[in-house]
């Protein structure tokens, strides 16, 4: 039975046990008992498909995983204590020294300085590519070129970059194409359709929808999932049942919410493209940004992150930051609330001048994660503030 979007999120869950309840139950054991001397010996062969201790799998990480590979047309999944964890271990999962990335400079802080500063360390090198000159990737590849990266919508500009055109390049030279799909989540966006072979999320962000856990999860390929288990039981990086659970219960309403953040964005980019302050605005939906037709083919909605720039440079910015009163302060993003980061002194504070710049973070971007308050509220707070 082939069931739409909301229903699967709703109604995927693990088999009931023999209390017969209707919400899945928290499984918060380290271990799990065996029957006797010789299934313990076929479970540890992996002869049989059953939990034997949490780091490895649980039943409620494994009903979050299995609704994230529903979710976005996967074949297998595995999920991490963070979204960064989830990043690191698929990366370190595949690569081996003397490989080569080729990735967007568009990424999250975190990310580049794994690329830049510890994956150097293993003898793995980076090239950067900018978000307008993807006609450059295919001077990058190299004979030891492994991966293809990129985030889409981008951290923090909200740039937008064609899945599809960048899958046939991958493919093209036998290179992994993955995705970061975070700002957009598996509702508005779904990877693989367009030639990704792995996908990966911070469920920390709008999957939980309300800055209570952290998590991460990748999924795509069966093959590669099981290099990413493997190197994943054995380092330990995976996601709490407790979260887990958290996750899973959040998915069931993700699209009543991402519905509404979506609105919300809309309506507050819309709000600043007309102020006479605002020095330019980015939203993959308003048909000022430069990749509006591309984000209109791969995506549903246009997402939660509005990014703007105030004029006057750090020093209106900082007072704009200062003068809000609903919105907050923070460093996360796809919250219930509203939440506003600077990032060139938060998220993207580690990069150089000239590598923000380059990537679009201006000293006076703002990034606005439009949270669920009424959107009056929002854009009188954002009024206010720039006045």
């Amino acid at each position: 039975m082939n069931n739409q979007f909301e229903t699967d999120a709703i109604r995927q869950q693990m088999e009931r046990s023999q209390y017969l309840e209707h919400s899945t139950p928290m499984y918060l054991t380290s271990s799990f008992v065996f029957e006797d001397a010789e299934d313990m010996r076929a479970s540890f062969a992996e002869e049989k498909d059953r939990n034997l201790y949490s780091r490895f799998s649980n039943p409620n990480t494994t009903e979050f995983v299995n609704k994230i590979v529903t979710m976005e047309g996967a074949e297998d999944g595995y999920a991490f204590a963070t979204g960064m964890s989830a990043i690191y271990s698929t990366f370190a999962a595949l690569l081996s020294a003397g490989d080569h990335i080729v990735s967007c400079n568009s990424v999250f802080g975190s990310t580049h300085t794994l690329f830049t500063k510890y994956f150097p360390k293993w003898n793995i090198e980076t090239s950067y590519f900018k978000v307008n000159e993807v006609d450059t990737i295919e001077r990058l590849i190299q004979p030891n070129t492994k991966i293809l990266y990129i985030e889409s919508p981008t951290n923090p500009a909200v740039d937008i970059l064609d899945i599809e055109l960048l899958g046939t390049i991958a493919k093209k030279h036998n290179l992994l194409f993955i995705v970061d799909n975070c700002f957009a989540t598996p509702y508005l966006q779904n990877p693989i359709k367009f030639g990704a072979d792995l996908v990966i999320h911070s469920a920390t962000k709008l999957m939980d929808g309300q800055g209570r856990v952290l998590g991460g999860v990748t999924v795509g390929k069966a093959d590669l999932i099981k290099e990413i288990y493997l190197f994943s039981r054995n380092t330990g990086p995976a996601m709490s049942p407790f979260n887990a659970w958290v996750l899973s219960k959040s998915l069931e309403t993700l699209v009543v919410r991402v519905d509404r953040h979506c609105e919300n964005a809309l309506k507050v980019a819309e709000f600043l493209e007309a102020h006479q302050k605002v020095k330019f605005v980015k939203y993959p939906f308003l048909k000022s940004h430069p990749q509006y037709e591309v984000a209109k083919k791969q995506m549903k909605l246009g997402g939660s992150i509005v990014a703007f720039e105030v004029k006057g440079g750090v020093e209106a910015g900082r007072k704009f930051l200062d003068a809000l009163r609903i919105c907050s302060l923070s460093a996360n993003l796809g919250d219930t609330r509203t939440i506003v980061t600077h990032p060139a002194s938060t998220t993207h504070s580690k990069l150089s001048e000239d590598e923000r710049l380059e990537t679009g973070i201006s000293d006076g971007l703002v990034r606005v994660s439009v949270g669920l308050e009424h959107v009056s509220d929002i854009i009188n707070d954002l009024k206010q503030a720039l006045a």
